[in-house]
């Protein structure tokens, strides 16, 4: 059932794996020592730290007495976990070992209303000396499990309407929000999952193997893993570090694999690079095959039998980086590069699936179908277990009576929460009328699947009166080959838009060596010279897509270092959290506007 790898002797060693009876009884004693220490139901037990086999037993011991799993690490910021804690109303933690000491900062004030906490090893004895001065009892993995064993308790199944978890999301604005999810909801994704599989010769049995990495505090891992253990199949944790995650993909060789698009654009710029590495016949080669697969595919041949001949010669070796045995790649949090998704599917030898949901609606509505080339740059079709409709946002020009029929994508069924925790007010305006607005604006396919094209609560307007939609203008400025990331920013106040780039370091340089610059990266960043050619390409881009005039952007800054959560600048699920970049980009935002007026930096 879970597979990890152990420490030995300065490196990490192959998989090790507890099965389903061994997990069984570990749950057992685990649940009978929190109901020892004085858990009932409904009672908050909270979750922190890194996948591991503990992390799934902690929250399975949560399930069998109907106690309510709160993952902690869910978003990135210092005050999330206090916050949480006190939010929740959390009793009981488990906790990897070097979070320990996070948990009993001072800073943690919240920390104080807990009555014991679980490390997932061993605590050392200065945290627990630490605790005792707080008053919390500090309990090892081991220890607990002893209690348990020696203070046995009857299970408490829970109702269809009890709730299984709440799952706090920071979204891009404001306060934490606690998504609240019913065991109904999460059974009822399970299930949905079993007859989306049954319409294809495909399906999952006991013999997949899932390679975890995505974090357990986010609604998809955790909606694949309970799907995994209700097949009877394999979950293989990463050892830790995602810059490594090669190393387990060889070791482990999963069956399906799971990313957010920033790790499958990595894998696609990894192998592009390799192949224009080759000499020039058999990147030619290379070529020509992959435009005779692709050819066959886009004529309805499935992919395994579009060109044995092009796997066999070229794409088997994609296959092999990627642990040699996958057969599914999901893609979900937000929209893959359609180019980026085509390129998987021709060359990982895998069905390439996009998906589209929220933590609100247990996570996937919609899932694209394997093997169907017309649901290329989509996410499928929605759901037996969700009803979808498109509404009307006129202020955007999106009208669901229109051709091709768009809107704001609204959601019902089984799957979708029941509210925000302690927050009537924010669960009347999401969910109207008993459909859950989701603020993401959708296009319906003639042939019945949806594209995400926009975000409702992106939407600003300029000083001239002009709405402009900022999450579409950075799909189609990201797009640039010199851009690795951006940030698009415009306020009512102003009548141009402004962006902080984060440049593509290997194109970068290759601009710099041919414009004579000698320096490194960061150093390269603050040239002007390089600003106004991020800014040409930008205008390039813009002409070539159409864009209207005020939705050009007229002044950059360039940022060496990608966007990330040490910083609070995205959320877990890498979605860009703008008050927190206007804040650390403020000055020199300020300063753009400023020297517009000059025409600095302007094309």
């Amino acid at each position: 059932m879970l597979g990890w790898r152990e420490y030995v002797d300065g490196k990490f060693g192959p998989y090790v794996w507890k099965t389903y009876k061994e997990v069984y009884d570990e749950v057992l004693h685990i649940g009978s020592a929190l109901r020892a220490c004085g858990a009932e139901p409904g009672s908050r037990i909270g979750v922190y730290g890194s996948n591991c086999p503990q992390w799934i037993m902690a929250m399975e011991a949560c399930c069998a007495h109907s106690l309510v799993c709160v993952p902690l690490n869910g978003i990135p910021g210092a005050g999330a976990v206090n916050f949480i804690i006190d939010h929740a109303e959390v009793d009981f933690v488990f906790v990897q070992d070097k979070k320990v000491i996070q948990l009993l900062d001072p800073d943690c004030k919240s920390v104080q209303r807990l009555k014991a906490i679980v490390c997932f090893a061993s605590p050392t004895d200065e945290e627990k000396d630490k605790a005792n001065n707080m008053g919390i009892k500090l309990y090892s993995w081991k220890e607990f499990l002893y209690m348990g064993q020696e203070k046995p308790s009857t299970i408490s199944p829970p109702q269809a309407y009890n709730i299984c978890t709440i799952m706090y999301t920071s979204g891009t604005t404001g306060t934490p929000k606690g998504v609240v999810l019913t065991h109904e909801n999460i059974t009822s994704f399970v299930r949905g999952v079993d007859l989306f599989l049954e319409q294809f010769e495909e399906k999952m049995t006991v013999e997949d193997v899932y390679l975890s990495f995505l974090p357990l505090a986010q609604i998809l891992e955790r909606t694949i893993e309970e799907y995994f253990f209700h097949k009877g199949a394999s979950v293989g944790y990463y050892h830790g570090d995602t810059t490594a995650l090669g190393d387990d993909l060889m070791e482990l060789k999963p069956t399906l694999f799971a990313g957010v698009p920033r790790v499958f654009e990595k894998i696609y710029e990894g192998i592009k690079k390799a192949v224009e590495e080759l000499n020039p016949w058999r990147r030619t080669v290379f070529g020509l095959l992959y435009k005779y697969k692709l050819g066959w595919m886009n004529k309805g041949y499935k992919q395994c039998n579009s060109s044995p001949l092009a796997d066999l010669l070229a794409f088997r070796k994609v296959k092999t980086r990627l642990g040699g045995r996958i057969r599914l790649i999901i893609t979900g949090s937000a929209p893959l590069n359609p180019k980026v998704e085509e390129f998987l599917r021709v060359t990982s030898c895998a069905f390439v699936c996009q998906g589209y949901g929220l933590t609100e609606t247990c996570g996937a509505t919609t899932l694209a179908f394997p093997d169907e080339m017309c649901m290329l740059g989509t996410v499928g079709s929605v759901s037996v277990c969700n009803e979808l409709q498109l509404e009307e946002v006129p202020e955007m020009g999106y009208n669901p009576l229109g051709s091709p029929p768009s809107g704001e994508i609204c959601l019902r069924g089984k799957t979708v929460f029941t509210g925000y925790y302690k927050d009537p007010e924010l669960t009347r305006k999401a969910i109207r009328d008993g459909w859950f607005h989701t603020g993401d604006i959708g296009e319906m396919q003639p042939n019945g699947v949806v594209k995400i094209i926009d975000r409702k609560k992106n939407l600003i307007k300029l000083s001239q009166g002009v709405y402009v939609a900022l999450e579409h203008l950075e799909n189609v400025y990201g797009i640039t080959t010199i851009v690795e990331d951006i940030w698009v920013y415009g306020n009512s106040f102003k009548s141009s838009l402004v962006a902080v780039v984060v440049p593509n370091e290997e194109i970068t340089k290759k601009w710099a060596y041919s414009n004579g610059h000698m320096a490194s990266f960061t150093q390269l960043c603050s040239l002007d010279q390089l600003k106004k050619q991020v800014l040409f390409e930008l205008k390039l881009t813009a002409e070539r897509n159409k864009l209207k005039g005020f939705e050009h952007i007229k002044g950059v800054i360039l940022e060496p270092h990608p966007f990330d959560m040490e910083r609070d600048l995205v959320t877990a699920s890498m979605k860009k959290r703008r008050n927190t970049l206007l804040k650390y980009y403020q000055v020199d935002i300020d300063e753009i506007y400023r020297s517009l007026g000059e025409d600095k930096y302007k094309i």
